[in-house]
């Protein structure tokens, strides 16, 4: 695995597949595949029957790009499944200055709680957003401090066992093995914030096929994230029952409302009431957003939020949607490309969050008890 030139990051989502091969040498010889291909990664509901020949192609492309063997990726996933978990963990210390060892043995202590409790989940990040210290919050751990009383509290954002092990099997049969699971919205609103530079509330809502995704940030530190039920494949439905035409038509027509006016014409469809539906999902989606955002802060005014808004749910609208949308916060639409997403996968994987515990599988590390578990701040 050493030997080999590139690293791959493949973006596993409910109606698309993109893989980038980042070439470890030359960080501008990037190999990029994108395929269209819908699949259900709802637990209850988990369908990867028409991926096969998709990633077949997909891999049989890569090697010849690169060539290479391809037989591991990082798989970048975004499930309605997610799951946020936090804990608060305190100790008193008697006076002592903090040493790394007392927080890997608080995080330690909060992983097996998980474990524990949550049997049927794998964790997939682990990040710590804030210490406590003689009363006092600090967004990272500060050196040298006397301490009476420590305390830390931290987010497990955690993926069912049933999804990630179908998954690995899905790839198995292609004789790919999954490196490493990454939450794909989570890695996109790192990437994306830094580029975008410091905000003191900004929100990322990720549109996807059947789900939305809302990652918060406070003070430029990761605060929260949450999953709604709702997608772009909902306004298609919206389209369908409203004009009484089928999903595949109804899709046809959110993609291109603003686009193809003769379609519009010749189907005898109505340009205002396509946006007023489409608007008003859109709005709907914003408003759970923010509610979630207001639940989770401590200053409930989210007159100075700004809304980013990214996933392939979004590429319906423009930045000049804004006069048609009701809405008092900031919105911008952040339009990205296959390399940007598999980009923040990579990124991720290499630091690009000092608030995150880099976990490491253990077949790969030969050290201490606890670094076997994970990697204190990369």
């Amino acid at each position: 695995m050493s030997n080999k030139n590139f690293d791959n990051f493949l973006d596993f989502g409910s109606s698309k597949i993109r893989l980038v091969a980042f070439d470890k040498n030359n960080k501008d010889n990037n190999y990029l595949i994108e395929n269209n291909c819908l699949s259900n990664i709802n637990i209850n509901e988990l369908n990867f029957s028409k991926c096969d020949v998709i990633i077949d192609k997909i891999i049989l492309d890569i090697e010849k790009k690169t060539d290479e063997h391809l037989d591991n990726i990082n798989l970048m996933v975004d499930t309605p499944d997610a799951l946020s978990i936090g804990l608060s963990l305190s100790e008193k210390m008697e006076g002592n200055k903090i040493k790394k060892q007392d927080i890997e043995y608080l995080i330690q202590d909060a992983k097996q709680q998980v474990i524990r409790s949550y049997p049927n989940e794998n964790i997939i990040h682990i990040i710590v957003t804030n210490y406590r210290i003689n009363e006092i919050d600090y967004n990272s751990l500060p050196v040298d401090i006397s301490c009476k009383k420590l305390s830390i509290d931290i987010i497990f954002i955690c993926f069912p066992k049933k999804l990630t092990k179908s998954l690995e099997e899905l790839f198995y049969k292609h004789h790919v093995s999954v490196q490493q699971f990454l939450f794909s919205s989570y890695a996109k609103s790192l990437n994306y914030k830094n580029e975008l530079g410091s905000f003191k509330d900004i929100a990322f809502i990720d549109i996807g096929y059947e789900k939305t995704s809302v990652i918060y940030f406070k003070n430029d530190n990761f605060n929260f994230f949450c999953m709604i039920p709702i997608g772009s494949h909902h306004i298609t439905k919206d389209i369908s029952k409203i004009l009484k035409i089928n999903l595949e038509k109804s899709e046809k027509v959110k993609l291109n409302f603003d686009k193809d006016n003769n379609f519009l014409k010749e189907n005898n469809l109505s340009l205002d009431l396509i946006k007023q539906i489409i608007f008003a999902r859109v709005e709907e989606i914003l408003e759970i957003s923010t509610q979630n955002v207001k639940l989770n802060k401590s200053n409930k005014n989210t007159g100075e939020l700004k809304l980013i808004l990214t996933g392939e749910g979004s590429r319906i609208l423009d930045n000049n949607f804004k006069e048609n949308i009701s809405f008092l916060s900031d919105i911008n639409l952040l339009e990205e490309t296959t390399l940007d997403v598999c980009e923040s996968g990579l990124k991720l994987k290499h630091g690009i969050n000092n608030q995150e515990v880099v976990i490491i599988p253990k077949k790969f590390v030969k050290k201490g008890f606890f670094e076997r578990l994970f990697h204190f701040f990369r």
